[in-house]
């Protein structure tokens, strides 16, 4: 009979445990399941070529800056599939494609030699990451959550250059393609001040060792802010910054050959959330 002391005891308790679970059920049912960002990022690159190599029994080194001529728009998506309060899914896709074309104006004489005005070079850098990771929130509070994030990150580039200087050269002097996959790590920060606004914090890391990129060693860093404002539960608009950093060297027989990416600028989309 004394057992039966505890049940007056244990109802209040059980009471207000399915009074919690009720309020985090129908808080999380109040948030989306599935988020999707459309929007477009306005690039602007810093880009250095670098290598080294023996001529003649000197060693050479050379580090050069380049320029892709001016800011370009490209698309920028994410999404976000919500398993728990504590568990997410976020998918990021960025890509950049640009080509450029300097023309010689006036014919160019040098000794025996002749380039011909209208002589061109011409170049196009095509430059594609995905990443697709796993996100716990180690802190879930009502206006601040802190996740780590775990999953793989694809990245792929290439570089084409042609040249048509008349008698002296005609012809494709580079075309260069590299992609991978590998593990990639990251953190993120969001709050949400009040029902219609949201700040999201993400920061990305990979290393090329972890993945399979062939001969190219380097690392691949990523970070972004937005803000964003819902009109509704379904539909809201955002703007913020990215920013990427690609920085790898590929050894060969006769030297090695780096490359330094970096793409950064403003964007803006569209939220929509089901």
């Amino acid at each position: 009979m004394r057992k039966l002391r505890f049940i007056p005891a244990l109802a209040p308790c059980a009471l207000a445990l399915g009074l919690f679970s009720a309020a985090a059920a129908h808080a999380a049912e109040a948030d989306p399941r599935f988020t999707l960002r459309l929007g477009a990022m306005n690039i602007d690159t810093d880009n250095t070529i670098r290598g080294s190599t023996r001529i003649g029994g000197q060693n050479v080194d050379l580090s050069e800056d380049f320029s892709m001529g001016g800011k370009e728009w490209e698309p920028r998506v994410d999404g976000m599939f919500r398993i728990s309060d504590r568990q997410r899914v976020i998918f990021d896709y960025f890509k950049y494609d640009k080509d450029r074309r300097e023309t010689l104006g006036d014919t160019v004489s040098y000794g025996d030699t002749t380039v011909p005005a209208g002589s061109f070079v011409k170049g196009e850098l095509k430059y594609q990451v995905a990443t697709l990771v796993y996100d716990y929130s180690v802190v879930d509070g009502e206006t601040f959550d802190f996740g780590l994030q775990l999953g793989a990150e694809y990245a792929k580039i290439s570089a084409d250059a042609y040249a048509n200087l008349g008698d002296l050269y005609q012809g494709r002097f580079i075309n260069e393609k590299a992609d991978g996959i590998a593990p990639v790590v990251g953190a993120r920060v969001t709050f949400t001040p009040s029902e219609h606004w949201m700040i999201n914090l993400q920061g990305q890391y990979l290393n090329t060792r972890w993945g399979n990129f062939d001969d190219y060693k380097g690392d691949l860093s990523r970070a972004n802010a937005i803000v964003q404002y819902n009109f509704n539960k379904n539909f809201g608009i955002f703007a913020g910054y990215d920013w990427f950093k690609l920085d790898a060297d590929k050894r060969g027989s006769d030297g090695v050959i780096g490359l330094k990416q970096e793409f950064k600028g403003p964007l803006a989309g569209v939220s929509l959330s089901f």
